[in-house]
C-alpha cells in the first residue's frame, strides 16, 4: 500500500476495507487499533495532515454490524476540502485527524446500512452492507461508497443455473444501494462505489468451457441422495481428472488459465455488471482475478482451490464520475486501474486501486458550486 502511495502521490486518498478485524472478530479486533495507528503515523503518510477514519467495530450489534472500514487521507498541499454532513445537509471544512468507531449510526458525516437479513437467508448473521460519505474538492462534489455484497455459499448451487441464484441476490443488493444514493433526500452528485462486490464468473459457462471435452461423474450422499461432488474427467488421456467441484472446492488442474495474460480469456464470463451498464461504468480490467488467493504467506501468487477465481474487488462509478476522471485540462489523462501486491500475500483478496486526476472545476456542471463552499 505504501509503495502505491509513494508511486502515485495522491492528494486525496480513499481506502475501503471489508471484513475489518478478520473472520474471528473477538480474537482479532484488538489488532485493528495497531493497524490504524500504523497507517496514520507511518513515514509514508507523513504529508497527509488530515484524515477521517470510520470503523464499524461493534460486532456485538448483530442488527448493525458490517465490519466495514473507510479511511480518507488528505495531503497537506490540498487547500480546500469539505465533507458533507448528512444531518445538517451542509458541507463542513475538513481539519485535523479524527477516528470514529463502534457505533457509527450516530455519526452525521456518513450513511451506513446493513442489508436486510432476508436478502441472503442462507446466512444466519450476515455482515454485508455499505458506508457512504460525500466530499467536495475544487468545486467538485462526489460520493464514495464502501460496499460489501453477498458471496457464493456453494459452488454446486452456483453451477446449477446461469446466471446463478447468488448473482441475482447481488443484483438486488447493488440496485438497492444505487437507488439509495440517488434518492430525493440529497442533491445528486457523481459517485464511486468500491469494495468487495463478490462478483463471480458465470460458473456454468466457465465449467462448460474449461471442461468442454470432459465427462462428468456425479457423487451423491448415501443418506440424502444430495449431490456432494462433481468430477470432470478427460474422455481419453487415462481419464485424467480436470476439475473437482464441491460446496467449497473448485480444484481445476491448471491454474495458469487464471493467471496467463491476467486471466483475460475469462473476462467474457464476468457478466454480473452488465445488468447495470446504464448506471455504472468501469475502466478496462487488466489485472488477474482478485480472489481467492492462498493465505499462506509464501504463496503470494497462488490461488486457493476453494472457489473459481473471479474479479470480486472492483471500482465502479456513475457515468458523470467517468466524465470527471476522463476530462482533463490538457491531454495528460493519467488513469490507472490495477491491483496491489501481485507477488505478496495480502489475504485471500488482492486489493485493487484506481488512480486519476481531477482538473480544477471539472465538477462545476455536476455540483451545485455555491453549496460546496458553505463552511460551517
Amino acid at each position: 500500500l505504501f509503495q502505491v502511495v509513494h508511486t502515485h502521490k495522491p492528494h486525496f486518498m480513499a481506502l475501503h476495507c471489508q471484513e475489518f478485524g478478520g473472520k474471528n472478530y473477538e480474537a482479532s479486533m484488538s489488532h485493528v487499533d495497531k493497524f490504524v495507528k500504523e497507517l496514520l503515523s507511518s513515514d509514508a503518510m507523513k504529508d497527509y495532515n488530515r484524515a477521517r477514519v470510520y470503523l464499524d467495530e461493534n460486532y456485538k450489534s448483530q442488527e448493525h454490524f458490517t465490519a466495514l472500514g473507510s479511511f480518507y487521507f488528505l495531503h497537506e498541499s490540498l487547500k480546500n476540502i469539505y465533507q458533507f454532513d448528512f444531518k445538517a445537509k451542509k458541507y463542513k471544512k475538513v481539519t485535523g485527524k479524527e477516528i470514529y468507531s463502534d457505533t457509527l449510526e450516530s455519526t452525521p458525516m456518513l450513511e451506513k446500512e446493513k442489508f436486510p437479513q432476508d436478502y441472503f437467508p442462507e446466512c444466519k448473521w450476515s455482515r454485508k452492507g455499505f458506508i457512504r460519505t460525500r466530499w467536495c474538492i475544487t468545486d467538485c462534489a462526489f460520493d464514495l461508497v464502501n460496499i460489501h455484497l453477498f458471496h457464493d455459499a456453494s459452488n454446486l448451487i452456483a453451477w446449477e443455473t446461469s446466471p446463478s441464484v447468488y448473482s441475482g441476490i447481488r443484483h438486488k443488493a447493488l440496485g438497492y444501494v444505487l437507488d439509495r444514493i440517488i434518492d430525493q433526500r440529497f442533491e445528486k452528485v457523481s459517485y464511486f462505489v468500491f469494495g468487495d462486490f463478490n462478483f463471480r464468473l458465470d460458473a456454468k459457462a466457465v465449467v462448460e468451457t474449461l471442461c468442454a471435452k470432459a465427462t462428468m461423474q456425479t457423487i451423491r450422499a448415501a443418506d440424502t441422495n444430495e449431490v456432494v461432488k462433481l468430477i470432470f474427467r478427460e474422455s481419453d488421456n487415462d481419464r485424467k481428472v480436470m476439475l473437482q467441484l464441491e460446496k467449497k472446492l473448485f480444484d481445476y488442474f491448471n491454474q495458469d488459465v487464471f493467471r496467463d495474460n491476467n486471466g483475460t480469456a475469462l473476462l467474457e464470463f464476468d457478466r454480473e455488471l452488465s445488468v447495470f451498464k446504464d448506471r455504472l461504468y468501469e475502466l478496462d480490467i487488466s489485472f488477474p482475478p482478485s480472489y481467492p488467493y492462498s493465505e499462506d504467506s509464501s504463496q503470494g501468487k497462488q490461488y486457493m482451490n476453494t472457489r473459481c477465481p473471479a474479479w470480486c474487488d472492483r471500482i465502479l462509478m456513475s457515468h458523470s464520475a467517468k466524465e470527471l476522471i476522463l476530462k482533463s485540462e490538457n491531454d495528460e489523462k493519467i488513469v490507472i486501474y490495477d491491483h496491489i501486491g501481485p507477488n505478496v500475500c495480502m489475504g485471500d483478496h488482492k486489493p485493487v486501486f484506481l488512480s486519476f486526476r481531477i482538473a480544477a472545476g471539472a465538477g462545476k456542471p455536476i455540483a451545485n458550486v455555491h453549496k460546496c463552499c458553505v463552511v460551517q
